[in-house]
């Protein structure tokens, strides 16, 4: 069942994004090498719960905390834990909030130091496909138009996984609705979509192969050659010109650019 959301919901949704988007900015000025992502993640839940939401993830299906944090080959899920971070690390947040009735979602990824060239081009180029899928969330076009411009562009021009096992969705009053929204698939298929629809577009990119694991754990997700992973994350209106970017990505640049342990010369 796909819902459609009014402007007042609308409204409440975004409030909610904005405030993932402060919490993604806050831990872009914590990140550096020698910290844990644990550090990270009970900085996060104080920082949401002290701007009077809840995290959406904690205990969502037994998830046992408030941030996803994927690390190097870790695509998404990943678990927050007490191993230090180091130079070179690629560091993927995801985060969630419940405020009002309804959940914001938003997701980024971080170098931490200088990364080499290849990793660097894995981002840039991951981010880059999240707005060219996020361009084709406007009402009259399908699902699998947004699809196919983030697959054309990472996996077609530069031979990156999409990884399939794992796809954005619809978001409101509850964490994951209808629709699925795959980042791979072809033009003109899939739902219609219309004004009032928000839905999360999330690209998950492999530097390597798209094939995936699962860790022990049930829920870290890894890439099967061991090499790195990227992950942006928008949640979305669909309007009849011009998507709406309900979350916001101009906090957490601002505050990577400002932390000299974070590399932002990747865009």
């Amino acid at each position: 069942m796909v819902y459609y959301k009014t402007n007042e919901e609308i409204g409440l949704i975004r409030k909610s994004c904005l405030l993932v988007s402060a919490t993604l900015a806050e831990v872009a000025t914590f990140l550096k090498p020698g910290v844990t992502t644990m550090q990270a993640d009970i900085l996060a839940e104080k920082f949401i719960r002290d701007n009077g939401a809840v995290p959406s993830f904690k205990n969502y299906k037994g998830f046992p905390f408030t941030c996803c944090i994927s690390v190097n080959d870790a695509v998404v899920h990943g678990f927050p834990n007490n191993e230090v971070l180091q130079e070179g690390d690629i560091v993927s947040v995801d985060v969630g909030v419940f405020m009002n009735g309804y959940h914001g979602d938003s997701a980024y990824t971080f170098a931490l130091g200088t990364l080499a060239p290849d990793a660097k081009q894995l981002l840039k180029v991951t981010k880059e496909s999240l707005y060219k899928g996020v361009e084709k969330a406007i009402a009259g076009n399908r699902v699998g138009d947004i699809s196919y411009a983030v697959q054309e562009h990472t996996e077609r021009k530069h031979g990156y996984g999409v990884v399939r096992e794992l796809v954005g969705h619809g978001l409101g009053k509850q964490l994951h609705e209808d629709p699925q929204v795959p980042n791979y698939g072809k033009r003109g298929t899939g739902l219609k979509m219309k004004e009032g629809l928000v839905i999360a577009i999330e690209p998950m990119i492999n530097m390597g192969k798209k094939d995936v694991f699962y860790e022990e754990d049930g829920w870290t997700v890894k890439t099967k050659d061991g090499k790195p992973a990227a992950h942006y994350e928008h949640t979305v209106c669909v309007q009849k010109n011009k998507p709406d970017i309900l979350s916001s990505f101009s906090e957490i640049e601002a505050n990577e650019r400002a932390n000299p342990y974070l590399d932002a010369s990747y865009y």
